[in-house]
């Protein structure tokens, strides 16, 4: 959650609730010049900016609307919502909360009475642990739901999808997929019991299942053959988990060689938001499973900042249009919600971990001047891991680079 001081006087107890001002701004500041620094050199900058700069407040505004729903539920003072950082631009207030539109447009934040003194009634240290632990992990929660949406209105608009089967191109000798069988020229009609529509689907599914034994279902020649195989953890490099390579179902076309099939499609609600929902989930697993993979000796893990995500967001744009640019939410939004649910200070899961130290120790709470250093130590701790990342981030962009290379 963002929880900052605002420059105007307060009561006592209402100031104990708050963080220092300096620490938001410092970071929204530095990942607006990064920003604006990198964009200075990358083509269709500004149109690029505009559309992260709009995902981000869109997903961090739910985020934290989440939050702000789940405390008033339970009585807990809201002193402000807010969208974007201070400074302010404009605001009212309404009851007991404030609400704000500020001039730094990279998310949003709510403002709780108390989030490490109980001393108030209404603050959020003096809720029941239950409560104190739903409002903590609402914001997350909701990050993680709202794919299903994301994903279903993106099956819904109008694009284009391949319809072309995957065909097995290549099968490296001495690889699972040779051990198992696998041939040149089958077709992948079913992985672990799921229609592989085209090789997106197929590519997606295998990855879903590694480390576990799978059945293919492949068309060989006018038979259909089911064979078995356990997609590796970590492949050599250029090979695939199972050690094959596949193509899309083409069509000779004269003078333009193999065409894939491809049909404009628009699905209706009752298809659009199963399918968003088997996303998501399948979405959650491949997270998972390429986090595993790094323990287990896998590729190193491509990480990126503001800077990277927004020229990631510009190429998307370009390339995919809207359809594609949902989708990329959504991941964002899955991304976020379980880099939020990690128990490091600062984080939510980080304010989690205290609760959970709270009931191991009998209810005796941590004093909240440590807990607030601790936060504190890791938020000095994430702006030295940010500043680093856009350092390389705007070195990419420098050298003509896309983080898909």
């Amino acid at each position: 959650m963002s929880f900052h001081d605002l420059p105007d006087p307060a009561p006592e107890h209402e100031a104990k609730s708050r963080t220092p001002t300096l620490r938001r701004l410092s970071l929204a500041s530095t990942v607006l010049v990064a920003l604006v620094v990198a964009f200075a050199m990358y083509r269709d900058a500004t149109s690029a900016a505009l559309i992260f700069i709009g995902i981000l407040v869109f997903l961090v505004v739910a985020h934290e609307f989440a939050h702000f729903i789940t405390a008033k539920m339970y009585g807990i003072k809201v002193l402000e919502f807010g969208i974007g950082f201070p400074p302010r631009m404009a605001g009212f207030r309404y009851g007991e909360t404030e609400y704000t539109v500020n001039w730094l447009p990279l998310g949003g934040f709510v403002r709780l009475l108390g989030e490490e003194d109980p001393d108030d009634p209404r603050s959020l240290a003096a809720a029941p642990r239950p409560a104190r632990f739903v409002v903590l992990v609402s914001g997350s929660l909701m990050n993680l739901v709202l794919p299903v949406l994301l994903f279903a209105i993106a099956y819904s608009i109008p694009h284009e999808e391949q319809i072309g089967r995957a065909v097995i191109a290549t099968v490296v000798p001495g690889a699972p997929a040779e051990a198992a069988g696998f041939l040149p020229d089958d077709i992948i009609y079913e992985i672990d019991g799921r229609d592989a529509r085209n090789a997106n689907d197929a590519g997606r599914l295998i990855r879903l299942n590694l480390g576990e034994e799978i059945e293919v279902r492949v068309r060989r020649g006018q038979e259909f053959v089911t064979l078995t195989v356990v997609p590796r953890w970590t492949p050599p490099e250029g090979q695939g988990p199972t050690g094959i390579t596949i193509r899309p179902q083409c069509t000779l076309v004269g003078g333009y060689g193999c065409v894939p099939f491809t049909e404009r499609v628009a699905d209706p609600p009752w298809v659009s938001i199963p399918r968003g929902f088997n996303s998501t989930v399948d979405s959650m697993i491949l997270v998972r499973n390429e986090i595993l993979s790094w323990f287990k000796g896998g590729s190193s893990p491509e990480v990126a900042g503001p800077v990277g995500l927004a020229q990631t967001t510009g190429e998307v744009a370009r390339a995919g249009g809207v359809t594609t640019l949902l989708q990329l939410s959504a991941i964002l939004s899955i991304n976020l919600g379980i880099l939020n649910l990690l128990p490091l200070p600062m984080l939510d899961g980080g304010r989690v971990m205290f609760l959970f130290i709270e009931v191991l120790r009998g209810g005796r709470r941590v004093r909240p001047e440590r807990e607030a250093l601790v936060h504190l130590v890791g938020f000095v701790l994430f702006i030295a891991l940010a500043a680093i990342v856009t350092f390389f981030d705007i070195t990419r962009i420098a050298n003509g680079e896309s983080i898909f290379r």
